[in-house]
């Protein structure tokens, strides 16, 4: 299968490329979905567009036996690249700085790999392909990419899922997996605390908003280490703080917002709680607030079992000292959502390029190595094809 993936390195590289050049926000992939829906049909797909909005989903077999699903996300980013390559973003203000251009050309070479091994017969299930819309951000109706397709049906009769991310931090070509939770529950905020302003030679006639935000930062800050059982990871940081338009006034509001990220339900329910009890300080101390929450994606688990077959594969392919385990992070992924469907698992692969420039991602650097756009295709058309031919096997311990 490596060998086979490795045969379309040009043209996955073409095909990454060409979105990277044209990179779309979430719910406007309108090109990237049409390339993708001609592609799947000239390997010999049965297609479906529009599907959660702007998502195309491709489907290989229509028999009996279980369906395994593979997810590849296809928008891009607000941010204008300043790399300096042939292939830089051509749209001013968008570019695909998290890798979804590698995500999708690595599904679509998985598609021509499985049509092949479809081909070759002994299959027992499906396998349906899902190019989704939106990973990054919420429509204007609430929801993501993966909540849209769900509600659309693209997971219906799928009895596993699975998806990879790569990292550009990491060395190109080694996998790396996480059992159980793997990314954070991603919720955030925003509030308003108020009260009385003034002229800032006389503070004693005021209420001032900005003395009132000390203490509620302290609060805030202390949620993780005072409030939360420190054996139950939980992040609360602000991003942002505004007030005041003169350095002689007080101003009678400051406004605040932040993010909160946590891995078990309670957890995520308690910093809802203790976020706001922080905000109340302000009521004992002359002022009042507005607290408003913003509900994101759930946090994502990873079945053990999957991750097994997909390490089986990887290790298979690759060697075992190319497959790794990793700790947990913090970022937010909504693959979680149809990781609550069914049985999932998403995987890293490694893509950094070595140059010794930081290409963080959701940076206007980004970049990653495309010699891994096979390995990524390999494992998991491989993991796939095991899974509808009957061949699945548990990693070595």
């Amino acid at each position: 299968m490596l060998d086979k993936a490795r045969s379309l390195a040009d043209e996955l590289v073409r095909l990454r490329r060409d979105i990277h050049q044209h990179p779309e926000l979430g719910f406007r992939e309108f090109r990237t979905a049409a390339l993708v829906a001609d592609t799947l049909a000239e390997i010999g797909l049965e297609v479906k567009t529009g599907v959660g909005g702007t998502g195309v989903v491709g489907q290989l077999g229509s028999g009996p036996g279980p369906t395994i699903a593979i997810r590849a996300d296809m928008d891009a980013l607000p941010i204008q690249e300043k790399n300096d390559t042939p292939y830089r973003s051509q749209n001013d203000g968008v570019m695909h700085a998290c890798g979804h251009d590698a995500h999708t050309a690595i599904l679509l070479g998985a598609a021509h790999l499985l049509k092949q091994s479809f081909l070759e017969g002994n299959w027992q299930g499906n396998v349906r392909f899902l190019f989704q819309p939106s990973e990054e951000a919420f429509g204007e109706d609430g929801i993501s990419g993966a909540t849209a397709m769900i509600r659309d049906e693209a997971l219906a009769g799928v009895d596993a899922v699975i998806a990879l991310h790569v990292f550009s931090d990491q060395p190109a070509g080694q996998i790396y997996f996480q059992d159980g939770f793997s990314l954070a529950a991603v919720d955030s905020f925003q509030a308003w605390i108020r009260a009385t302003g003034g002229h800032g030679a006389y503070p004693h006639y005021t209420r001032d908003p900005l003395f009132i935000l000390g203490p509620v930062l302290t609060a805030l800050y202390g949620i993780p280490s005072r409030r939360i059982n420190p054996l139950r990871p939980s992040v609360v940081s602000l991003g942002q703080i505004h007030a005041g338009t003169a350095s002689n006034v007080i101003p009678g509001e400051v406004y605040l917002t932040g993010t909160l990220r946590s891995f078990e339900p309670a957890v995520r329910e308690q910093l809802w709680v203790e976020v706001e009890n922080a905000f109340k300080i302000s009521q004992a101390m002359g002022g009042s607030y507005e607290f408003q929450l913003i509900k994101g994606y759930p946090s994502m688990h990873n079945d053990p079992r999957v991750n097994d077959w997909i390490q089986a594969a990887a290790g298979d392919l690759l060697g075992a000292e190319s497959v790794h385990e990793t700790e947990l992070g913090m970022g937010a992924e909504d693959f979680a959502y149809m990781t609550q469907l069914a049985p999932g698992a998403m995987f890293i692969l490694g893509a950094s390029i070595g140059d010794g420039v930081l290409r963080n991602h959701h940076t206007d650097t980004f970049n990653i190595d495309e010699s891994v756009l096979p390995t990524g295709a390999a494992v998991l058309a491989e993991t796939a094809r095991r899974f509808v031919t009957g061949k699945l096997e548990r990693a070595q311990e």
